[in-house]
């Protein structure tokens, strides 16, 4: 079935509107109200739909969408709220254009520039999540690190659209998280794009699933304790609830991780499974801030007594009653010196957040930066020689380095579209990651859309984005690199249903 289009008809507000819905969206079958061609692309598309098997062969055409440019066959029908939509995408004629698409997607309105979410297969199994975040504006994109064929499941909650894929025989992943303003009333559908106007391409959808949901109440927060693989990008879920948690630390021996939940210290298996909390006594509210010592017998942990500020303790590892390290609040822990004499934390002291440095036994505190504005996350390199920090001293949140002593303290990332916090160097000194906000967002609130980024220790490259996730506070805080320097633990956060 063929439909005509109303995208060439000349726009008149309200009346141009009207004619698109009846002119342009012909009945569809199985769970879809219409369908569009978008952008008018010259040989338009159609749909058949088997009812047996629930699924849905359809053929598209158009010459892209990325950029500002839409131009691609259109399944559609009007939802509401939190969605869940999967799919199976497989592209039935050989040949073709390798940048020939199809998958899901949820989009404001019918229109070309429309602000949109998707979740889309390339013809050479290339597997993305797109989005437009407003009006006739670009088109930006977030990568799998795996190639089809998978299984897609895009889920809207909010305004907040995640990935997950599963390759055929493996666990599912998540490909990542962005914001878009699309509507609570949308458009969500399946969508064919051959990448050349003069061609049309066919795709059978099996597996079809849209689920909308209306979320009564407050959102609740749910946290996903997660790994990446910095080759190659892949993400792995240890724990995921609808619970609040935070900063992981990776075990020395590196088969747990630790992390915060609720004003206690838990550990987990690498390999998920059930966690289980670290007896710290007294030290019921313990915050984001905590790590193992170098041989791992001990944790440092900031604690913050009823009625006061946070302090710095060090308990063994495998629990017990904590012993204090600085008198003087508020403080927060953030790294150890290599061979375990010595902590670095973010303190205030007359007004200003700095670095200071304190034995790890208790003992008079060294003041290492003396900047205006914050100074906070140092963290000692694996070979002792530098602290790396971050500080905002000209104007935008940047990390810095500098010699144990505080001397030579020197800028290590650009200035660029981001604020850079927290980071960690990897144990075999390669690498540094962290994480970054938009420059436009103060301090490091929860609740933001964030990415981690890693760049050479040597300043060789540039940052690169490691992972696309909706997060801040709490998501990487403190050290979580893998004893072998291969993965990054960090916890990533989405507001659902409760």
């Amino acid at each position: 079935m063929m439909c005509s289009n109303a995208e060439s008809l000349p726009r008149a507000g309200a009346a141009w509107v009207l004619a698109a819905m009846l002119i342009s969206s012909c009945a569809s079958p199985g769970m879809f109200e219409g369908q569009t061609n978008v952008g008018d692309p010259p040989l338009g598309g159609s749909i058949s739909y088997d009812g047996g098997s629930d699924s849905y062969r359809i053929t598209g055409s158009g010459a892209n969408i990325y950029g500002t440019e839409d131009a691609f066959f259109f399944a559609w029908t009007q939802v509401r709220g939190d969605l869940v939509l999967a799919t199976d995408v497989d592209f039935v004629s050989a040949g073709g254009h390798p940048h020939r698409k199809a998958g899901w997607m949820v989009r404001a309105d019918l229109s070309p520039g429309s602000i949109y979410a998707d979740a889309l297969v390339h013809g050479d199994g290339l597997i993305v999540l797109q989005y437009r975040k407003e009006t006739d504006g670009p088109t930006e994109e977030v990568q799998a690190a795996v190639r089809g064929p998978a299984t897609l499941r895009l889920e809207r909650t909010a305004d907040l659209f995640t990935l997950y894929v599963t390759p055929e025989g493996e666990p599912s992943q998540i490909v990542g998280s962005v914001t878009v303003p699309v509507p609570d009333s949308a458009y969500a559908g399946l969508v064919v794009c051959s990448h050349d106007e003069e061609a049309r391409a066919t795709v059978d959808f099996t597996g079809v699933q849209l689920a909308s949901l209306d979320v009564p109440g407050e959102r609740v927060v749910e946290s996903t304790l997660e790994t990446i693989d910095i080759a190659t990008g892949e993400r792995r879920t240890v724990r995921q609830a609808r619970e609040h948690f935070e900063a992981p630390n990776w075990a020395p021996r590196g088969d747990e991780l630790v992390y915060n939940s609720g004003g206690r210290l838990y550990r987990i298996s690498t390999q998920g499974g059930e966690p289980a909390m670290i007896d710290t006594d007294f030290a019921d509210r313990c915050n984001n801030d905590h790590g193992f010592s170098p041989d791992g017998t001990l944790l440092a942990i900031s604690h913050s007594p009823e009625g006061g500020s946070s302090t710095i303790y060090t308990v063994p590892a495998t629990g017990g009653v904590p012993t204090l390290v600085t008198p003087q609040a508020p403080s927060y822990w953030h790294g150890w010196s290599p061979d375990g004499q010595t902590l670095v934390y973010c303190a205030r002291r007359g007004g200003d957040y700095d670095v200071y440095a304190i034995p790890a036994g208790g003992g008079e505190e060294v003041r290492l930066t003396d900047a205006p504005g914050l100074d906070d996350g140092p963290e000692y390199s694996p070979d002792g020689e530098s602290i790396y920090f971050n500080s905002v001293r000209t104007g935008q949140m940047k990390i810095w380095r500098m010699n144990p002593d505080g001397t030579d303290q020197r800028q290590v990332t650009r200035h660029d579209e981001y604020g850079d916090w927290f980071p960690h160097p990897s144990p075999n000194g390669r690498w540094i990651v962290f994480l970054s906000y938009d420059k436009s967002v103060e301090g490091h609130p929860p609740n933001k859309d964030v990415v981690l980024r890693i760049m050479p220790a040597d300043g060789s490259e540039a940052p690169r984005v490691l992972a696309t996730l909706f997060g801040g506070q709490g998501t990487i805080n403190v050290p979580s690199w893998s004893p072998d320097s291969r993965h990054v633990a960090f916890v990533s956060y989405r507001l659902v249903a409760p």
